[in-house]
């Protein structure tokens, strides 16, 4: 028997690796300096163990192929080492993903002062959810009692199987949302003007929903400081001090004038304060605060995106491309330069589309390989294409079925599937607000991606060994120790089997659009729908439409470009965002990209919302994005208005009376001497009189004149 040293020399180095490309991921959605170490080790271990099981998958089928006296072809380890690696890997996770990440989330998440609080908090909250996993574990140990008989297998095997069954559930429907949607964005993103005009399609949503989380940030800080100005009956000297600690991290409102201005977006304060209700306030403070840095990241990247596919457009000409200087806060590579302006044009003009391309086809064919491998596996295994790629010496018994070769692309295989699970979370709208944002993850949602990570890798991978031929996953020791309590039943012999087909409904509801077809029949849907969208509503109405979206990134970037001139205020009503300073603000708008060339939006709301910062209340603030609505519109609303030949008629007739001269009354002739008139112009002898021009006003009384005839009639 060859020795495994090297082996599993390459085996720790694969794993000290994993971790180094981990903590690289979670510096950059994390600071890592200021997450406390009680949370980021959990998320770590979340993160490197899913990312080991993949590593391990193409391992155990290199070990347990070969003979007892056989030469291996790839990487292999001893079979008790194996299961020991596996029974960490899989207990860790398994720990991870249904006790200890949910307690960290509501921890962290928790609005209590206190470490008691929070944990009683964390745990009552936890409890509702346990409550209904041991309502369906109570179920199916009745079921396994009665077909399998009692005994400590049968609890370990339900405990597993039903892990299994509710994670493969949830990775077969987001794997085959991934399977389409990921080699569609890369082929759609392929065409620079298409990927541009999808960036103004998605900016008025965008923009709207920045908008909504700054006007919630706002109400809960002013609901705060009116807790902090007035002192309810009851208040205790604990939760006075509380009040006090919120306010202080509360904005002062410099958009209001007055203390009742500031206070008109506060909400309604109960008549007596309890702690729960300044928890409660405190923890939906926090949650504001990181969904504002949420959509303000999102708006400042979206309109860093359009500039530069902008300036790759209007280098068409020159070709010569120039991203102009970087910002002081941009990292070394990103200041370093390797590049000239023209084989910088050549690169993202030519090279990157036709990549972007070229990888769309290849993970399109490879999505076809997998549901074709799923459909094929219930019938027989050993024909379906993963398997054919893989196994590479199907008849082979001195050596390894399986060898080096095979490992990679059983990696690969195994790589992509997770990725097309993984990328569609994004995507799902049921997950609530949970987001990753640069360096500002909220704690929440940290927890809850990497426990979403835990949660898919077990049951792909497994998924993953039963397409393989029969005799070679049934040897692995993964099968041995998870595979064997899965098939204790007859029920999950089925379930594991035959499942997996259902990936056909989640491929075509995402493949024909069907999610934006039951989101406009039933009034709501599953996924963003962004992709879906583009498709169905190419005008983007419903929106804000896409021209709507130039607008207001084009606003952006003069805006940004002017925030140098003294006096100068950011658009949109904007604060200066110091946690952006990816936004280049030294290259000029486009000289072809002058407002002027929309006739769909009007140059006095363009400068209206270009005054900086305004107070605004919510109530304002939908009506001033009706008022936008109307200004910038939509494609329907323009036709509305130039298809309406009897409402323009009668506008240009009101105007052209309006824009008419109107004629002069004040007549000047000359008065007979029986009115007191002279010889001289009427209005020089009724001033000399009256002290006014007008003989109207001398006939019936209306002159102010001291003579002798003010007001009267001569005879």
């Amino acid at each position: 028997m060859a020795s495994s040293g090297g082996s599993i020399t390459l085996f720790c180095i694969s794993l000290i690796l994993i971790a180094v490309l981990v903590l690289l991921l979670l510096r950059h959605y994390l600071p890592l300096r200021s997450t406390p170490a009680y949370l980021l080790i959990p998320v770590f271990l979340a993160l490197a163990l899913p990312s080991s099981i993949i590593l391990l998958v193409p391992i155990d089928l290199a070990s347990s192929a070969i003979e007892e006296d056989g030469v291996p072809r790839g990487i292999w380890l001893p079979s008790g080492a194996m299961l020991v690696v596996w029974r960490i890997a899989y207990w860790l996770t398994f720990a991870l993903t249904w006790f200890m990440l949910p307690f960290l989330g509501e921890y962290s998440d928790s609005g209590h002062r206190e470490p008691r609080d929070r944990i009683i908090y964390s745990l009552r909250t936890n409890a509702k959810y346990q409550l209904i996993t041991l309502t369906c574990g109570v179920a199916g140990l009745i079921y396994i009692f009665v077909t399998s008989g009692i005994g400590g297998t049968s609890v370990k095997g339900l405990v597993m199987a039903l892990a299994y069954a509710w994670g493969l559930v949830l990775a077969i429907y987001l794997m085959g949302h991934g399977l389409v949607a990921l080699p569609r964005r890369l082929f759609r993103g392929a065409s620079v003007s298409g990927r541009l005009r999808q960036i103004h399609t998605q900016a008025p949503k965008v923009h709207d929903r920045m908008q909504e989380s700054m006007d919630t940030l706002e109400q809960y800080e002013a609901t705060v400081r009116s807790l902090q100005r007035t002192r309810k009956p009851g208040t205790t000297r604990d939760l006075a001090t509380w009040i006090e600690e919120l306010a202080s991290t509360a904005d002062a409102p410099q958009t209001r004038i007055g203390s009742l201005a500031a206070s008109s977006d506060a909400l309604a304060i109960p008549a007596v304060i309890t702690e729960r209700y300044i928890a409660d306030l405190a923890r939906k403070l926090k949650r504001a605060r990181h969904s504002r840095i949420r959509f303000i990241e999102e708006w400042d990247r979206l309109v860093r995106d359009a500039d530069d596919l902008q300036a790759i457009l209007d280098a068409g000409n020159s070709k010569r491309l120039t991203f102009g200087a970087p910002s002081p806060a941009d990292s070394f590579l990103s200041k370093t330069t390797f590049l000239t302006p023209v084989t910088r044009y050549c690169l993202h003009a030519t090279i990157i589309p036709f990549f972007r391309l070229s990888l769309s086809l290849f993970l399109a064919l490879a999505s076809l390989g997998v549901i074709a491998s799923e459909l094929t596996k219930a019938a027989s295994p050993r024909w379906s294409l993963i398997s054919l790629t893989t196994v590479h010496h199907p008849n082979a018994t001195d050596r390894g079925k399986i060898g080096f070769a095979g490992q990679v692309i059983a990696g690969a295989w195994l790589c992509y599937m997770c990725a097309a699970a993984l990328t569609s979370i994004r995507e799902v709208k049921i997950w609530g607000n949970r987001a990753l944002v640069t360096r500002n993850t909220y704690p929440e949602s940290a927890t809850w991606y990497a426990t979403q990570v835990a949660k898919l890798t077990v049951p792909l991978s497994y998924n993953f060994i039963t397409m393989l031929p029969r005799d070679i996953h049934d040897a692995t020791t993964f099968y041995q120790f998870l595979g064997r309590l899965i098939d204790l039943t007859p029920l999950g012999t089925g379930f594991s089997r035959f499942f997996p087909i259902f990936v056909l409904v989640p491929v075509c509801a995402t493949a024909f659009g069907l999610y934006g077809k039951v989101q406009r029949i039933a009034g709501f849907g599953v996924l963003a729908g962004d992709d879906d969208d583009a498709d169905t509503n190419p005008s983007g109405y419903g929106t804000g439409g896409w021209r709507e979206g130039k607008a207001l990134i084009d606003r952006e970037r003069l805006g940004a470009a002017g925030s140098g001139i003294a006096g100068a205020s950011t658009p949109l009503g904007l604060a200066s965002r110091d946690h952006s300073p990816h936004l280049r603000t030294e290259r000029p708008a486009a000289p072809t990209q002058r407002y002027s060339d929309y006739p769909d939006v009007d140059d006095n709301s363009i400068a209206a919302t270009s005054r900086g910062p305004q107070p605004t209340t919510l109530a304002a603030e939908r009506q001033r994005r009706e008022r936008q609505a109307r200004t910038v519109g939509s494609p329907l609303l323009q036709e509305e208005d130039s298809g309406n030949w009897w409402s323009d008629f009668t506008h240009r007739v009101q105007n052209t009376f309006d824009a008419a001269d109107k004629p002069d009354f004040n007549l000047n002739f000359k008065k007979p001497k029986w009115m007191g008139g002279g010889d001289g112009d009427g209005g020089a002898a009724g001033g000399s009189s009256t002290g006014g021009g007008n003989p109207f006003n001398r006939l019936f009384g209306g002159g102010n004149g001291t003579g002798s005839g003010g007001g009267g009639m001569r005879l």
